[in-house]
């Protein structure tokens, strides 16, 4: 059974990262980045990264192609960081005013890891598009075989 990011994480093991969007000045006041702020010692200033048991993804700086190249490093340290658990946030989808389907996709690739969880939302959103590209790929195999 797949875990999923709580709707409201009030408190963290000690190997579990909060992961929040934010913006690149790293002004933590609002929504999740303000959560991270207070509880999980996101860092007044730093708009990206590691701080505290938080990780920050940048957001607010353009459209959904400036938000993938965060998102990949996030999946990269992830990845190198696999003694830790990572509970993504709903990224982008409070302050930032993206959609859900917008900002899901960017995480196809942290789906697959252990070690992180993602929100439910998200999960159901790759799920979907996983299965629309393998039905894609099946119609398009029948169609070279006939």
């Amino acid at each position: 059974m797949r875990n999923y990011t709580p709707e409201n994480i009030t408190d963290l093991g000690p190997d579990d990262i909060f992961v929040f969007g934010s913006n690149l000045a790293g002004h933590h006041a609002g929504g999740a980045a303000r959560v991270a702020r207070q509880r999980f010692g996101a860092i007044e200033g730093q708009g990206v990264g590691i701080q505290g048991q938080s990780y920050a993804i940048p957001t607010m700086q353009g459209g959904v192609e400036t938000i993938k190249p965060y998102v990949d490093e996030f999946v990269d340290l992830a990845r190198e960081w696999d003694q830790n658990t990572f509970y993504v946030t709903r990224i982008g989808c409070g302050i930032a005013g993206f959609k859900d389907e917008e900002i899901a996709p960017l995480f196809d690739e942290a789906y697959d890891l252990y070690n992180v969880r993602l929100p439910e939302s998200f999960a159901h959103i790759i799920e979907d598009e996983r299965a629309k590209r393998k039905n894609d790929e099946t119609e398009e195999r029948k169609d070279k075989e006939d």
